[in-house]
């Protein structure tokens, strides 16, 4: 999806998310004013949203504020990471006019010297991009605790691979810029989401309308004040969840096994009227694929649905054609398998074609010809 050029003088907004970060802002807002001297092009501001943190966070803002004059200081009840973010966002865009936005944690753990690079990205056109330790030129600090860093690096391969989005490498990282558009374009409802599945959630989503993702290595910095905000038991059930709940893959695969049930039913119905393995397979797998087509129309790819029903049936035409290689792999599979080891092995010889040959091809072949993008 294509964004227009990033104007001179554009409006960039770092959001600060704040709870007891008493020690940290300051260092944090005098680093960022260093960069902002450095790239002439952009009008930069600061947006503090502080969770009315006990500790004298506010009060610390108030008085960077007599000395740096593009800070903004957003207080309110804490309701956790999402809801601050979505608060702030829509706030920079409705009072601040900004163009760009920024995520940023506010303990020093993201390096400031990083956000000319992610300008680089934008005005190159991408519409998001994010700071990645996992990626080449990216890390995770090495004193971390093994299981912190298992806690990291498993919840990111869950999602990539849990949503079948593996080339993003980064799904949790909090520094990242996005340009307002896509903001307004994905918010809805993206506050009902805690932690790190707020920056899984709104990943997802962005990928899901075709905005354009780039990646810059991130060499991740352990905060130096305070106490983590990481809580594994809400981390890992969180990402599973979501995962779970919004993957397409695992919503194919339900739908699936029931094409599967139905194939089955086909395969023997047919056999048993006189048919030959691979014949009463291939009729099997038809009324399958109808019944795939309908179920992953309606839920499994719900995000991009076909509407209207010209459309509908012209992709269950499209979707028939591309199936068809689905069809002959099944019965290619399961009638040489029969023939070298008798009809009473075509069930195995079904199994066989389905988990290695035909949901592999299926999932890359419906996402990339039949629905690839939104229709109506």
């Amino acid at each position: 999806m294509h964004n227009a050029k990033i104007s001179n003088n554009a409006k960039v907004v770092i959001i600060l998310p704040t709870y007891n970060e008493v020690d940290s802002i300051e260092p944090l807002i005098t680093a960022l004013q260093t960069i902002f001297e450095q790239e002439k092009r952009y009008v930069f501001s600061i947006l503090v949203v502080d969770d009315n943190s006990p500790d004298g966070t506010a009060k610390k803002v108030h008085s960077l504020k007599r000395k740096f004059h593009n800070i903004t200081l957003l207080a309110g009840e804490k309701k956790g990471l999402g809801a601050a973010y979505v608060r702030g966002m829509h706030y920079a865009i409705d009072h601040m006019q900004a163009a760009i936005l920024f995520e940023m944690d506010a303990d020093l753990s993201h390096p400031p010297k990083l956000i000319p690079q992610f300008l680089r990205k934008i005005e190159e056109g991408a519409d998001l991009v994010i700071g990645s330790r996992y990626i080449q030129g990216g890390s995770i600090p090495a004193d971390w605790a093994w299981n912190r860093k298992l806690y990291s690096i498993v919840g990111n391969l869950i999602i990539r691979f849990g949503l079948m989005i593996p080339r993003i490498h980064e799904w949790s990282s909090g520094f990242r810029a996005i340009r307002s558009s896509v903001f307004i374009s994905v918010s809805a409802g993206l506050e009902q989401y805690a932690g790190y599945t707020f920056q899984a959630a709104f990943l997802h989503r962005v990928m899901q309308h075709g905005f354009t993702v780039a990646e810059v290595p991130l060499n991740f910095i352990d905060r130096k004040y305070g106490t983590s905000k990481f809580i594994a038991y809400e981390y890992i059930p969180g990402v599973l969840r979501y995962v779970l709940y919004n993957s397409s893959f695992i919503r194919f695969c339900i739908v699936g096994f029931t094409g599967f049930l139905i194939n089955t039913i086909g395969l023997e119905a047919f056999y048993r009227m006189g048919l030959s393995p691979g014949i009463a397979a291939s009729i099997g797998a038809e009324f399958a694929i109808t019944s795939n087509f309908f179920f992953n129309n309606f839920w499994t790819f719900s995000y991009k649905r076909i509407r209207q029903k010209k459309s509908l049936m012209k992709k269950f035409f499209h979707f028939n054609t591309v199936a068809i290689g689905a069809v002959v792999i099944q019965g290619l599979v399961v009638g040489i398998g029969t023939s070298f080891f008798g009809d009473e092995t075509r069930l195995i010889f079904l199994v066989l074609a389905v988990i290695v040959f035909i949901v592999p091809y299926s999932y890359f072949m419906y996402n990339r010809f039949i629905w690839k993008q939104s229709e109506g």
